[in-house]
């Protein structure tokens, strides 16, 4: 019969080998992740934050490249179709929020973007999470994309009598009369929130967490 150390491990097995037969038995996290907001074992803020640095500047840049290209070259033209009837490029100045909602309120949409940007570099300091990384990229990517056009872009930015009320450019029109027009950064910011709502409700924790009691619950 194998004998056991002195932490009640079987000889020839290693500690973090027992740990984590124990885990598996018990169905608890393998990957350093804990239940109910407990900290990982092994912490990986900066490398999902390194994410945060790769996949932010590419929305953003995506986003500013499109708006300069269609800016220039269908500016006061009429609509470029691509499908007729489905999907188009026609360039429009949006004073509210993603999709032309709310216009009239550009103030308070700044604002809003602007406290977005904050909130979410201040949350990155607690991330871990990899899928959780990859939607606040697409969230900061793309509220960075429109904050730039409400501060810079006409008719009002930074020198001029209204600073922080700039139109943003949307130039995507699908299901052209029946849907709202979009640019790169609203679609960054739909898909960035779907993501979001999809992984708090299966219980991921942007700490790199999960929180299965739910599950649990169900089984």
């Amino acid at each position: 019969m194998p004998s056991a150390d002195r932490k009640g491990a079987p000889a020839g097995v290693s500690e973090g080998d027992a740990v984590r037969g124990l885990q598996a038995t018990g169905g608890a996290p393998l990957t350093g992740d804990t239940v109910d907001g407990a900290a990982p074992a092994a912490p990986l803020a900066a490398r999902r934050i390194g994410v945060l640095a790769v996949i932010v500047p590419i929305v953003y840049l995506l986003d500013l490249v499109t708006k300069t290209i269609v800016l220039k070259t269908l500016e006061g033209k009429e609509p470029f179709v691509v499908i007729p009837d489905v999907l188009q490029f026609r360039v429009i100045f949006n004073s509210g929020a993603a999709f032309s909602l709310g216009a009239g309120m550009t103030i308070v949409f700044t604002i809003v973007a602007a406290a977005v940007v904050v909130a979410i570099l201040r949350t990155a300091r607690n991330l871990r999470s990899l899928p959780w990384a990859i939607t606040l990229s697409l969230l900061l990517g793309g509220a960075l994309g429109n904050l730039t056009d409400r501060v810079f872009r006409w008719p009002s930015g930074f020198g001029r009598p209204s600073p922080f009320q700039g139109h943003v450019v949307d130039f995507v029109e699908t299901f052209p009369g029946h849907f709202a027009v979009w640019n790169v950064a609203d679609s960054a910011i739909v898909c960035g929130g779907i993501l979001a709502v999809f992984l708090a409700w299966r219980g991921y924790q942007i700490d790199g967490t999960r929180d299965i009691r739910e599950e649990k619950k169900d089984g």
